[in-house]
């Protein structure tokens, strides 16, 4: 616009008011912040005494997320101490987990002990709280407020019962107690959020998730016990995905791998005061992967913990064969490593071995008939994961099933000689469902070991891994064997039985539950029947033509036969007819060919198993490839943008900071000219649409300086001159003065030099005539003093005459022996020269016979060479005779018939002889 008007006086006065008002509220904003720590807290002390903790909140968490008191300080411990405290009061659990952020930040690199004292003060003070309230909450349930004891219920309470299911002391800890476990709640996970990733706080740390097992376990907080478990897996997690972060805790230390492992086991152990078996399970598994990340077992006391929580968690899931293994691990881990174990403890944990090894059902359960292929992965995936907790590597191509079994576990019992520890009971039972054979009365012997059998709970020592043991749990699952045992005996002994005898010979339990335990084992292949209600009976037959049992007894009753024509016809063996040695032949024949035909069909359904496996193997690694490659062509992408995103914060924040850094630095700049000014107001012209600038702040404060310090100097000038005016008067008053004294103070020294002189001549001679007298006394002992010197003299002088014919001899004996072992050395020297040279001659002879052959191959070969040579020139002679022209006559020669001529420089013979030498060589 170049015809605009100019400023108005009103323009620019608005605009000089709004420079003012900037000026003075920058200025307030910096004096608003305190210059020391200390008056930080004086100031909160001040505002807590007049009942604003608010507001002292607010000023403790403004000087503790400033920047200028980023260096750590005593001062800000005690802060860090009241703001805490203040937090707890008020309940602002976000508020002290920016401050404590904040303060490890500060304290990290240079007093970390400050953050732990204050984050244990922080803990103790929210979980007294916590107890505080919940105590307060149970005394208000006790208390007894009630008007009209007459009255039964009052129109209040009615009402509230009406519209809520919730009792008097529900609603009170829903006010009173609910909010600080909260909070409390809301403490640990703090705490665990700040410590996460600090090698030097891992014992805070660990004992913070400790007793947040603890509050969890101590008021049944089950949901927040799952969140816990939840955090502290991902905690590890992304301790191990992010490797290359600076304080992060090294798992090689030997006393961080025990941290971790303590921590995983007390969570192991609250799972189960909690009764939450599938967080315990995650949690055997959380611990498993710890040992693999860590390479390293825990100690036996520990893995003995571990196989006794496992115990139960199997035994609650029902997985009675891997409960089985469990225990067995558990007894063979305290019986090696326990010594303090009684034999009453391996005892019990003996035949509670044994028991759960029996109680395994002696079949597979089953949801359906015909099990779906993914159904039967998903099973063998299951399977090895739970051998894989328990310490056993399989084959994933293999079965588990055929390598950890009930059949291999009781196999195992017998060959350890487990059968000799285990109480009578327990032996009673193994041998009568194992064993024995009793179709009809097998319950029944069951029923009576069942009621000796000690129900009670036994009482183990503190020694033992596990304080109790109750065998009573094994006896539903006993009775379901019982009854599949007698059904399997049954089945080989009948084809039919009525329903009411059944239910006679199952005494101890329902026939309801007879039926069902029939129908599961019928599923899972242990028996082979049918239920008939029409005819109330039970038949046992299955779609199988020939089974075990029914080849076992046509082969005894075979052999049988056998032994009663042998004792028929003792002497004489009946003739086979032709008829039957015909078919015999014809037999074998076709039994032959159907081995045959039966081998041939399983080498081809083995090949195609084979090669299915080896597609579906080729498939997966195709697969696996893609989505490998795909999630590294994702990750890198997301690295990238995650790597530009954090450059732009980083330039967004480096750029706010300095202009911050420059605004913060102006206004104390202004402050400190306004301080030296003594409070005058510093005048700074600024133009229109002029930020306050460092520089020219810099500027008007160096130009302040210097005139002060003329100034300064001037008046220093002044002050020394009249100075010295001063000294050199004082100077001229002060020589009489001094030069009287000098006289005074030299009469003096000499009076005390003569009094001192005097002093030392008289003790000197008290101490000459005190030593005569001691001269005297002592002179009567010379004689005795001169015998007893000759006394020890001459006998160390025997002494030392004894001890040099003992070194002599030493020495001499010593002599003896080098010389000895040098004259050794010497033949063992000449008997290695004399070796040496006969292998050096040997070698010779050698090396001539190899040079002799080696010279009678090269004539050889040089006589071959030459025949071969005269060979091949006979051979082009011939060829030359052949190929040169005929001369019949004179008139030949204009016949004009063309003849061959090998003589040519083009077809020199000499030149393809020597072609062929080349070639040859």
């Amino acid at each position: 616009r170049p015809f605009a008007a100019p400023p108005t006086r009103s323009r620019s006065k608005r605009a000089s008011g709004r420079r003012r008002r900037y000026l003075r509220s920058a200025m307030s904003r910096y004096q608003g912040s305190f210059a020391k720590p200390e008056n930080a807290l004086k100031r909160a002390e001040e505002l807590i005494n007049v009942g604003q903790p608010n507001a002292a909140l607010q000023a403790l968490h403004d000087v503790i997320t400033s920047k200028r008191h980023r260096t750590w300080q005593k001062v800000l411990e005690q802060i860090m101490f009241k703001y805490v405290e203040l937090c707890i009061e008020l309940k602002k659990g976000r508020l002290a987990k920016d401050g404590l952020i904040q303060y490890r930040i500060v304290c990290q690199q240079v007093n970390v002990n400050s953050l732990e004292e204050v984050i244990k003060h922080f803990l103790k003070l929210a979980t007294e709280k916590a107890e505080a309230a919940q105590a307060a909450a149970s005394a208000a349930a006790d208390t007894i407020d009630i008007e009209d004891l007459e009255a039964g219920n009052t129109p209040e309470n009615l009402m509230l019962k009406s519209v809520s299911a919730e009792s008097d002391k529900d609603r009170s800890d829903r006010e009173l107690v609910t909010p600080w476990f909260k909070f409390l709640w809301e403490t640990y996970r703090t705490i665990l959020e700040i410590l996460r990733n600090n090698n030097k706080l891992e014992g805070l740390y660990a004992m913070t998730a400790n007793r947040a097992f603890n509050f969890c376990v101590t008021y049944k907080r089950t949901t927040e016990f799952r969140r816990l478990c939840e955090i502290l897996r991902n905690h590890l997690s992304n301790l191990q995905k992010y490797r290359d972060q600076r304080d992060r805790p090294d798992m090689t230390l030997a006393e961080t791998q025990n941290y971790y492992l303590e921590t995983r086991f007390e969570q192991l152990k609250s799972a189960a005061q909690l009764e939450l078996w599938q967080e315990a399970f995650r949690t055997i598994e959380d611990i498993h992967g710890l040992t693999f990340i860590l390479k390293k077992s825990p100690n036996p006391r520990m893995m003995a913990s571990y196989y006794a929580k496992l115990t139960k968690v199997f035994w609650v899931s029902e997985n009675h064969l891997y409960h089985a293994y469990a225990w067995y691990k558990l007894f063979n881990l305290s019986k090696a490593y326990n010594r303090n174990l009684t034999p009453e403890d391996l005892k019990a944990m003996a035949s509670a071995v044994l028991l759960s090894a029996v109680a395994i059902p002696p079949y597979e359960s089953r949801t359906s008939a015909s099990a779906s292929n993914e159904e039967i992965e998903n099973a063998k995936e299951r399977d090895v994961r739970m051998a894989t907790l328990l310490g056993y590597t399989l084959d994933p191509k293999r079965d588990p099933r055929e390598v950890l079994s009930r059949k291999a576990l009781l196999s195992e019992l017998i060959s350890k000689g487990i059968l000799s520890l285990v109480s009578t009971e327990a032996r009673q039972l193994y041998a009568l469902f194992e064993k024995e054979f009793h179709p009809l009365d097998l319950c029944k012997h069951a029923q009576k070991v069942f009621g000796s059998m000690d129900t009670e709970t036994v009482e183990l020592s503190a020694a033992s891994p596990i304080p109790s043991l109750s065998f009573g749990e094994f006896l539903p699952q006993m009775r379901n064997l019982a009854v599949v045992r007698m059904l399997q005996q049954s089945s080989q002994v009948y084809q039919t039985m009525k329903l009411e005898t059944l239910q006679q010979m199952v005494p101890f339990l329902e026939f309801t539950q007879v039926e069902r335990i029939l129908v599961n084992c019928t599923k899972g292949g242990a028996v082979s029947a049918r239920l008939d209600h029409q005819n109330k009976c039970i038949r046992f037959e299955g779609d199988k033509l020939e089974s075990d049992s029914i080849k076992n007894h046509l082969v005894l009753m075979a052999q049988k036969l056998r032994n009663g024509i042998k004792m028929i016809y003792p002497d004489e063996a009946p003739a086979a007819t032709p008829a039957s040695q015909s078919n015999t032949a014809e037999l074998l024949s076709k039994i032959e060919v159907e081995h045959k035909l039966a081998l041939a069909r399983k080498v081809i359904i083995e090949r195609r198993k084979e090669e299915a496996e080896r597609i579906l193997q080729e498939q997966e690694r195709v697969a696996e490839e893609a989505r490998v490659a795909l999630q590294r062509k994702n990750e890198a992408a997301e690295a990238k943008r995650l790597e530009e995103e954090r450059r732009f914060r980083e330039e967004t924040r480096i750029r706010q900071e300095m202009e911050e850094k420059e605004k913060q630095e102006a206004l104390a700049l202004l402050a400190e000219a306004e301080k030296r000014s003594k409070g005058k107001k510093i005048k700074i012209k600024l133009e229109e649409g002029q930020k306050l600038d460092k520089r020219s702040l810099m500027e008007d404060a160096i130009k302040e300086q210097i005139k002060e310090r003329q100034d300064m100097e001037r008046k220093l000038q002044r002050l020394a001159k009249s100075m010295d005016h001063l000294e050199r008067a004082k100077r001229e008053e002060e020589v009489p003065l001094i030069e009287a004294a000098y006289k005074l103070k030299m009469a003096e020294d000499e009076q005390y030099h003569t009094t001192m002189q005097q002093q030392n001549a008289e003790k000197h001679r008290q101490t000459w005539e005190t030593n005569v007298e001691e001269k005297k006394r002592l002179a009567k002992m010379a004689a005795d003093k001169e015998e007893f010197g000759a006394a020890i003299v001459s006998r160390r002088s025997e002494e030392f005459e004894a001890l040099r014919l003992e070194r002599e001899e030493r020495i001499n004996e010593l002599r003896a022996l080098r010389r000895a072992e040098r004259e050794i050395a010497r033949r063992r020297a000449y008997i290695r020269r004399l070796q040496q040279i006969e292998d050096e001659v040997r070698a010779a002879a050698e090396q001539a016979e190899r040079e002799r052959v080696e010279e009678e191959a090269r004539a050889r070969r040089a006589a071959e060479q030459e025949e071969e040579e005269k060979r091949r020139e006979e051979e082009d002679r011939a060829r030359r005779d052949r190929y040169e022209p005929r001369r019949d006559g004179p008139g030949d020669a204009s016949s004009g018939r063309f003849e061959p001529s090998r003589g040519s420089s083009r077809y020199d013979d000499r030149r393809r002889d020597d072609r062929y030498d080349d070639r040859r060589r």
